[in-house]
């Protein structure tokens, strides 16, 4: 029995000193430790695109170098469980896609008394009869309640429409001696009779006013 167990000793012995045996064995250790370094520099990379910590990425990569290039394969395993789930560009991109999402809802347009669709035509509601917008009154254009003004012709809403009095156009004839304006003279009777007109008295040199002609009592 010891013969045999030393004859398998030497045959083994002999396997290993063999040239092509010590050389597969050395390219295997160097492709471990380059497997190794690799995976450190990858959890270093990988660190980085998912967290914004200067410091987590040389963490990753540390403690995968810590466990040297027998049990490095174990480190990988609890990293991959400790790690950030999602990438930043993924993250960025989820973001933007609720974004997107939440614009398309605000887009539309909703009655502020139901909160049912409407469309931007609309100036009532069909559904609660709730004033959604109003026509502007000098380009008959659709605007807004809350508006202050048309954005189509301009027009300020806030302001008041001042009426347009009839003018009067004044002449020389309806200046008195003085320069002073004379009084208009007062619109017809509309039931019977003639229209009654009256004449714009007039100063003397003495500075008294002359009596109109038709005047019963004159100015004394």
């Amino acid at each position: 029995m010891d013969a045999i167990l030393a004859q398998i000793g030497e045959t083994l012995s002999g396997f290993f000193s063999s040239p092509i045996v010590q050389f597969a064995i050395q390219a295997a250790g160097i492709y471990l430790v380059i497997l190794w370094l690799a995976t450190a520099y990858w959890a270093f990379r990988d660190m980085q695109q998912r967290s914004d910590n200067p410091i987590l990425p040389y963490l990753a990569a540390s403690g995968i170098i810590l466990f040297t290039p027998v049990f490095f394969i174990f480190a990988v395993w609890i990293y991959k469980i400790i790690r950030p789930h999602e990438k930043i560009g993924e993250v960025w991109e989820r973001n933007l896609a609720e974004e997107a999402l939440l614009a398309e809802v605000e887009a539309i347009l909703h009655c502020p008394g139901c909160e049912r669709r409407i469309e931007d035509e609309w100036i009532i509601c069909p559904f609660c009869r709730t004033r959604l917008n109003r026509v502007c009154p000098n380009c008959s254009r659709l605007v807004g309640m809350d508006w202050s003004l048309c954005a189509w012709c301009g027009k300020d809403f806030e302001r008041r429409q001042v009426p347009v009095a009839a003018s009067v156009a004044v002449l020389p004839e309806n200046r008195d001696v003085t320069g002073q304006i004379a009084a208009p003279a007062p619109a017809a009777a509309v039931s019977g009779g003639s229209p009654t007109v009256a004449r714009p008295s007039t100063r003397t040199s003495t500075g008294k006013k002359s009596a109109p002609s038709g005047d019963p009592l004159p100015e004394r």
